[in-house]
C-alpha cells in the first residue's frame, strides 16, 4: 500500500489547525504520515500539534528554530517525508474524508504523476460559493495562462517524478513548483470532483486581490524573465480566469 506524506506548514494557526488535522484523521485511506513543520508560532499552534501528535503516531511536528517562511517550511517537511506519493495542506485548509483515497485511486488507474482536485472556500467558518471546477489537463506552456491548480488538491507521485523543492518566494512558490515539474515532460491532470475546503482569511495573501495580481506579474517578469508583451499575454489570460473562478 502507498504511503502518502502530507505536507503541512504552520504559522500562529491556533484557531484552525485542530480541524485540519480532524480532516485528515477522518480520511478513508489510512496509509499516510503528516509532517508538521512550525515555523516559530508564537500561539498555542505547537500545544495543539503535540496533543495529536500523542494521539496518532503518523502525525509528526518538526520545528524551525528561526522563521523561515511558508516555502521554506514546505522543503523541510519534503526533506523529512517518506512517502512514493506527496500531498499538500495548509494549516487552515481541510478535506473531505474521501480525498486521499479517490485522488490515489485516479492516479493509479491513469498513471497520472501530478493531479489536482476541484473545491470550495469557507469563509467565517462556513462553506461560501459555488465549487471551484478545473480543467482536465494542465501542461508545462498552459500553466502559465491559467493558474488553477490550488496547492491545498494537489498530489505528486514523486517516486516518479523525483525529487522537488519549492523556490522561496513565499507566494505563487506552489505554481512556480508545478510549472518546474511538468517541464520534466510531464502533463498534470484534474479530478474534477470537488475533495478540498479552501479558508479565505482576512489576512491570507489571497485575499488581498491587488497584491496576490502584483505577485503574480512579477513572476511573470522577475521570476521567469519574460518580457513585457508576453507578461502581459500571460496575465491577461490569468486575470480572466481568476475573475471566473471568484464570481
Amino acid at each position: 500500500m502507498n504511503l502518502i506524506s502530507i505536507i503541512t506548514p504552520v504559522y500562529n494557526a491556533g484557531a484552525y489547525i485542530e480541524k485540519t488535522i480532524k480532516s485528515v484523521l477522518v480520511q478513508t485511506y489510512a496509509n499516510w504520515e503528516m509532517l508538521i513543520v512550525d515555523d516559530c508560532s508564537t500561539d498555542n499552534t505547537v500545544r495543539i500539534i503535540e496533543q495529536y501528535c500523542e494521539l496518532d503516531k503518523r502525525i509528526k511536528l518538526i520545528k524551525h528554530q528561526q522563521n523561515k517562511g511558508v516555502a521554506a517550511a514546505r522543503n523541510t517537511a519534503l526533506a523529512e517525508s517518506r512517502g512514493n506519493f506527496v500531498a499538500f495542506l495548509d494549516s487552515d485548509d481541510m478535506w473531505f474524508p474521501t480525498k486521499l483515497e479517490k485522488q490515489l485511486d485516479f492516479m493509479l488507474a491513469n498513471d497520472y504523476v501530478l493531479t489536482y482536485t476541484a473545491y470550495q472556500k469557507i469563509l467565517n467558518n462556513e462553506i461560501k460559493g459555488k465549487i471551484i471546477t478545473v480543467p482536465s489537463k494542465i501542461t508545462h506552456k498552459s500553466i502559465f495562462y491559467n493558474t488553477a491548480i490550488a496547492c491545498l488538491t494537489v498530489m505528486i507521485n514523486r517516486k516518479k517524478v523525483g525529487d522537488f523543492r519549492m523556490p522561496l518566494l513565499n507566494h505563487t512558490e506552489d505554481q512556480c513548483t508545478w510549472q518546474s515539474i511538468l517541464e520534466r515532460g510531464y502533463v498534470a491532470y484534474g479530478l474534477n470532483e470537488n475533495l478540498a475546503l479552501y479558508r479565505v482569511t482576512s489576512d491570507s495573501l489571497t485575499a488581498n486581490k491587488r497584491e496576490s495580481a502584483k505577485r503574480q506579474w512579477n513572476v511573470y517578469r522577475e521570476y521567469h524573465g519574460f518580457s513585457i508583451f508576453k507578461s502581459g499575454v500571460y496575465f491577461a489570460s490569468y486575470a480572466l480566469h481568476a475573475l471566473i473562478k471568484y464570481l
